[in-house]
């Protein structure tokens, strides 16, 4: 039987702590919802499990996506305008993600608990503890698609390859709602492939039900 990679990282999720054949899909949504009902349906259409990272500056202008989502799905804090904690005061911090709380379960009926995503990834031990006396664990992912960086970077084949190319027990996928600054939403154009391809290889999908922030 083949090592896995660790699961936790430094007080960090980076993999579902797990042997069996499954793929958690998480969703950010942070600027724009450009490739956020291609991503929907097709969730809808497979019955594919997954779960959101929201911000509040998100549910705030798409209040009818919010719904949707908060309808069908696990919804986690993204802060309320995806700014980099590092930059921020601890007091500015810590209003970012319970006014972040606040909002997203106002917009969606979710309780955004245990799930926090850091914008950017930017941490460092002052906000991870800040994060988890909020009573959060820190969710950050296995493969990011790069869906993010745009045509001039990366390709819808791209990302499906970089997803199966690490594709392990307990997986998380990172993948985006929004467009690049190029407006081409590869994520969404790439998910039916990698839903197809992962469950070719034996794997189902699961949301991050049973993380629990650290103790």
């Amino acid at each position: 039987m083949f090592a896995l990679p660790p699961a936790v990282v430094a007080g960090e999720i980076v993999r579902l702590q797990t042997r069996q054949h499954v793929v958690a899909l998480t969703f950010d949504g942070g600027g724009n919802s450009e490739g956020a009902t291609g991503v929907l349906k097709l969730l809808r259409r497979e019955h594919v499990p997954a779960t959101f990272f929201l911000t509040g500056h998100f549910v705030q202008s798409y209040p009818a996506l919010a719904r949707v989502i908060g309808r069908r799905y696990p919804v986690g804090n993204h802060t309320v305008n995806h700014l980099d904690l590092l930059r921020l005061s601890p007091s500015t911090a810590r209003r970012e993600i319970t006014r972040a709380a606040t909002m997203i379960q106002r917009a969606t009926g979710r309780d955004t608990h245990p799930y926090f995503r850091f914008p950017y990834g930017s941490r460092n031990s002052r906000t991870l503890r800040l994060v988890n006396g909020l009573g959060y664990a820190s969710v950050r992912w296995t493969v990011d698609t790069w869906g993010w960086m745009g045509l001039s970077q990366q390709s819808v084949l791209g990302a499906v390859r970089r997803v199966m190319s690490n594709l392990v027990p307990g997986e998380i996928v990172l993948m985006h709602l929004g467009s690049s600054r190029d407006h081409s939403t590869i994520d969404s154009k790439a998910l039916p492939t990698v839903v197809r391809l992962v469950r070719a290889r034996g794997y189902r999908f699961v949301t991050l039900a049973g993380i629990r922030p650290p103790r």
